[in-house]
Formats: C-alpha cells, structure tokens, sequence
C-alpha cells in the first residue's frame, strides 16, 4: 500500500522533511513528511493505518501529484505474524523492525527459551530526549563491538541540545538501526545488543535499580554513586580533580570543579564515606546524571566488594577498550607524546563526540585547525581524515606555513619570530568557555545609549543609612538603588526583559523579573542572578548581592545560582572611567553598564551647581528595542535615580 502526493495547489514542491522512519507505526492521519513550495508549506498525513515498510523519496526531492512517498504494511498482515517473525529478525535485517515493537510483551518468552542458548538480543531505543525529534548526528559504534552499560552509542542533535544516548544493557553489538543523518525520536530502536550470560534476562530489571542509588546502593552494597547535578547548561568539563581514590570525604566536600560558559561550580558528596572510584577525568565533557564517583559509606565493609567490581568494570572496560584494535601497551605514551596540554585543552572546547575526539588524540589532531562538516559545527569522523590527508599530501613548505582557521571567522596570527617572538600565556578555564557565548554577540545588531544620572540625594541618603547597615553586618551599595530602580522600570517596560523568538518575528515577555549582576573573580568574569528584585526591599537586595558576590568569588555558586536572568547589570565601581559599551549577553536583549560616579557642574538656570552624576551606559538589540524606547527608559532611569521616592508613588 503506497501513500502518494496529494492535491497540493501547486504543481511541484519540495520533500522538505521526513517525519518516520522504516519500521514505525502510524496510525490514520499521522503526519509522514513535509512538502514545501514557494507558497506553503504541507504536512502529509497518512490515509491509513500500518507499518512503514520502505520511504520511496528522500528530502529534497522534488514530487508531483500522485508520486508515491510512503509504502505501508498493513496492520492486519503484522497482527497475524509477530511469533513467525522472529526467526526472520535474525536472519534477515529488513523484517527486525516489527520484532522490535513485539519484543517487549514477549519478553518472559525470550527469556525461558533464551536462557537455555545463554545469549539474548535486547533493544536499545531513544529515551524521553525532551523534544519531539532530533537528528542523529554520530553513531559511536559498530556491529561486533563489545559495549558496556551506560556506555555512549550515539550522538543526537536538536535545534536545542545535543545528547549521547548511552545503552541500557552490556553485550555484543548485533545490528545498528540507525545512520548518521536519521530523524528519530522517543521509542525508535537505535542498535541492537546481544548478551551473553544466562543472567542476561535479569540484568535490564537490575540496572534501573542500581541508579536508585539512595535505597539500592546504601543499604545492600554501602556504595554510593555521586553524578552530575543539574547545572543550567546541557553540558560542561571537568576542570579539576579534588579527591583521590581512597580518600575519606565528608558529606558536602567538594569532590570535583565543573565548568560551563557561564560557571565553575564544585560539586560536593551527598554523603560521608571513601572514594572508590573515579569515573571522570580531567577536561573530560559530562552531562546531567553521568557518574562522577563511587562512595563508600562508612559502616558497611564486606557487602561492597561485589558490586564495586560491577561499578568499576565498565570504567575499567571503557579505558582499555578504547586502544584494543592495536597495541594497547604502547597507545597511551604515543597519544601523550601527540598532543601537548595545552593542545588537548584547545580541543576540549571544540565541538566533536568522544568518538573523534579519541581519534584526534590518536593522530595528534589539533580540531581547531579542522573544517567542520556536521550540524552546528560539529567536527565529525571524516573531517579529522580529510585533514590529516590534507596536511600529508600538502608539500613541506606549503604546510609549515598553513595557519590555523580560528572558530571566530578571524585569521591565524602571522609569524612574530623575525620580531622578538613572545610566550604562549593559557587563558582561565572560564575565560575560555567564556568565548562561545560572548562570539554570539557578533550576530545582534547593538546599540549604546549613554546617560547621566544626578545621584546628589540618593548617595546623601544612602550616607546616612550605611552606619545602621553596616552594625548588622549589611554592605549598602549604591548598585542595590540600582536594581531596585531598573527592576521597577522593567515592569513598565517589559520589552527590555523579554528575549527574541527562534521565528525572529516575534518577542518572548517574561513573566519575572530576573537580574544577572557581573562579578569579577580572578578566574574572570561571572554573571549571577538576583531573584525577583522588584519583589524585594532594598535591605534585602544589598544583603542578596553580597551574598552572590561572596560566592562567585570562592566558587561556590550553585547552577541555579546562574540561570533564567532576563537583564544584566555591570558596573566598573570605582576603577574608573567615563563610559562603555557593555556587550548583550544572548539571549537577552539589553544590559546596563555604570561607571564611576563624579562630581560635575550642573547648571540650574541661574549658576553651576556641584552634583553627584553618574555614568549609564545602555546597550540593547536593535531587533527588539528602538532607539527612541532606550533614549525613554535611560531618561525614566535618571528621574527614578534621582528621586527614588518615585517608586513609591
């Protein structure tokens, strides 16, 4: 049964997306793929209930009225068949599919007449990955591998967040099911794994308790896996090591450093106990709910040894897996001798899975030197072998002077050694991953609004309250006037706090009002949030800020600590200068920048008068924000800063 072009409107248009896959069930009115022309874009739904058995076009074909798209299965013929099917499933590929969907009600089956041939083909599918569909942007491994539980197998990427999947299950890898490029979604079988243990069967349902870590792993074992917190962003790297394996932790000590483009956070042991193993390593990428550590807690001494060797033998497994297709003694020095620190710090920020990151180390690969051919940059597989032959077919001279192609778009420095040379100086760690997110600036089209502000009162008054603060232990900034002011005005004008839409035809208007504050620490600059500011006193908002302040400046700001701003507020404080232009830190779309307060003449109509006046410097996305609304919100800033007794009214 074929599902075929219908009357569009037009006479030809583009496949512009495919929406199944061979193998998935669609029910009547489904919507199979998407046609586009230069009028309208057209989901095609389905006019039939089955199976899909083969798509007969690829996207960006072009296709008329009548040309077939889709072929389907008919229900009734994969009703009548699901236990035939099975011994087809291993000998022929196309018919897996429909053993895939049957597989789960037959499972207990599989188990009684499998457990007698010791081995089983278990299915790994795509989680809940939290959108719709994503496209599969690098497969990790192959037929024949030997993989282990939690052990990555593919690389998925939406418009929002790329994940690794990892497999639910150890074993042999028996089939893969998908290939680079795939549309897929929740429930679609990824790769096929064959174990091998009689006590295969039960290993799935023991695996789900294992990562119930608080009843499982306390009680019966005394171990305890720490993972990744949630930290605000889909990913980030490990900075820093702060323990090793057999060291007693106490619970909330810090066990290691993450950092993102917007943190360094450590994360701490829920738990008192020893470390008995280490699962991440340095400048490594970790995600959400990935093992960091096992702790043992204290108490328990004979009942852990058993299922620690479990624990630790896939991290065992995983390391000696990697050089096991050619000598394993001698890989490790040869990639140590490949790529020096600093390099193997550079590649870490480039985007690439672990599969070609391996491979770069192996050939001593540089990525930032390598053209990316993958979805939003990413360097795959054969763009780290097309760069290696490149650079083994280019002639000497050619070579040696081949600069590197900077991420930004700028060109490789020229050569300074005819001119006295200099010294290589590595930037912090939030320094560098600081860089991708202040890059996205060059994409919003900002503007400056500067202003002055007459603070005369408003410091008078803060004088006089900052001896009554400071005996309770309370530091009175003028920035917290400041907040206070901006948060008020930002309920006027929510447009300032509000984020440009994906469609860029329309505004996201927040609901709340969130305020990230810069900080500088001598890591580098950091932007954490202040909660709610309009709902809150100035009492409270100067004790908040201290408190940020604090801990941005020891490292002990939590992800939370960092999320959901919607407008920023730097300040240079008493360092000095007149104005600047504070950079819009997407997705916002203003931020506010102060400089030092001085005293300047005034005229009042009669003479010059001393008054406090302070520097604003507003920059706002010109796509979101007219000149003439940011020349009104700074004016309505000076008036409130002038009279705060205006917030009042």
């Amino acid at each position: 049964m074929q599902i075929q072009t219908p009357d569009i409107g037009v006479d030809k248009a583009l496949v512009a997306e495919i929406l199944v896959k061979v193998g998935d069930h669609v029910a009547v009115d489904d919507s199979l793929l998407v046609l586009e022309s230069d009028k309208a874009t057209v989901e095609v739904p389905s006019t039939k209930a089955g199976i899909v058995k083969n798509i007969l076009v690829q996207q960006g074909d072009e296709v008329t009225e009548g040309v077939a798209l889709i072929e389907l299965e008919d229900e009734s013929q994969t009703a009548e068949s699901p236990g035939q099917e099975k011994p087809e499933s291993d000998a022929a590929k196309a018919e897996e599919k429909p053993v895939v969907e049957a597989e789960p009600e037959a499972k207990p089956a599989v188990e009684t007449t499998q457990a007698a041939a010791s081995s089983q083909v278990l299915d790994v599918k795509v989680p809940d990955i939290g959108v719709e569909k994503a496209l599969v942007a690098e497969v990790l491994v192959k037929v024949g591998d030997q993989i282990e539980p939690e052990q990555s197998i593919v690389v998925v990427e939406s418009d929002k967040a790329t994940v690794e999947v990892p497999s639910t299950v150890a074993g042999v890898v028996e089939a893969v099911q998908i290939k680079e490029g795939d549309s897929v979604k929740e429930g679609v079988v990824l790769i096929q794994v064959k174990t091998t243990n009689t006590d295969t069967p039960s290993e799935p349902e023991a695996k789900p308790d294992k990562t119930q870590e608080t009843d499982s792993s306390s009680t019966e074992t005394g171990e305890l896996e720490i993972t990744v917190p949630d930290l605000g962003v889909e990913k980030a790297l490990v900075s820093e090591i702060l323990v090793n394996v057999g060291d007693h932790v106490e619970a909330q000590q810090s066990l290691c450093v993450v950092e993102s483009d917007k943190a360094s956070v450590e994360v701490p042991s829920s738990s008192a106990g020893i470390v008995k193993a280490i699962h991440v390593s340095p400048n490594q990428e970790v995600r959400q709910g990935m093992a960091l550590a096992t702790i043992e807690v204290s108490g328990e001494e004979v009942a852990p040894a058993k299922p620690k060797a479990q624990a630790a033998v896939p991290a065992e497994s995983k390391a000696t897996a990697k050089p096991q297709p050619t000598a394993s003694t001698t890989a490790t020095p040869v990639q140590a001798e490949k790529l020096t620190k600093a390099q193997e710090e550079d590649n870490a920020k480039v985007y690439a899975g672990p599969a070609v990151r391996k491979l770069a180390r192996e050939l001593g690969v540089v990525l930032a030197q390598v053209k990316a051919s993958g979805e939003h940059g990413r360097v795959m597989k054969e763009d780290v072998f097309a760069y290696v032959k490149t650079r083994l077919t280019a002639p000497q001279a050619a070579s040696s002077s081949q600069t590197v192609a900077v991420t930004a778009g700028l060109p490789a420095l020229p050569d300074f050694s005819a001119f006295g040379d200099g010294e290589v100086k590595v930037m912090t760690r939030l320094q560098q991953v600081s860089v991708p997110q202040l890059s996205l600036n060059n994409f919003i089209p900002q503007v400056t609004q500067f202003d002055l502000a007459d603070i005369t009162e408003l410091e008078a008054w803060r004088g006089e309250l900052k001896d009554g603060f400071k005996k309770q232990g309370i530091s009175l900034t003028i920035l917290a006037f400041i907040a206070k002011a901006v948060a008020h005005l930002l309920k006027e004008e929510p447009y300032f706090a509000g984020h440009l839409a994906d469609d860029q035809k329309s505004v996201l208007l927040r609901n709340e009002i969130h305020m990230g504050i810069a900080v500088a620490t001598p890591d580098g600059l950091t932007v954490p949030v202040l909660r709610n500011p309009d709902q809150k006193s100035i009492k409270q908002i100067a004790t908040e800020l201290a408190e940020l302040s604090q801990k941005a400046r020891d490292r002990k700001l939590s992800p939370k600590d960092l999320q959901g701003a919607n407008f920023t507020i730097t300040s240079l404080g008493s360092i000095g200068g007149t104005a600047f232009t504070p950079l819009v830190n997407w997705p916002q779309v203003a931020i506010l920048g102060i400089s030092p307060a001085t005293m300047q003449p005034v005229w009042n109509g009669k003479d010059f008068d001393p008054r406090l006046m302070l520097p604003l410097s507003l920059s706002y996305d010109h796509r979101v924000i007219n000149g003439a609304d940011a020349a009104r919100f700074s004016n309505k800033l000076t008036k409130l800063l002038k009279d705060i007794r205006s917030l009042l009214l």
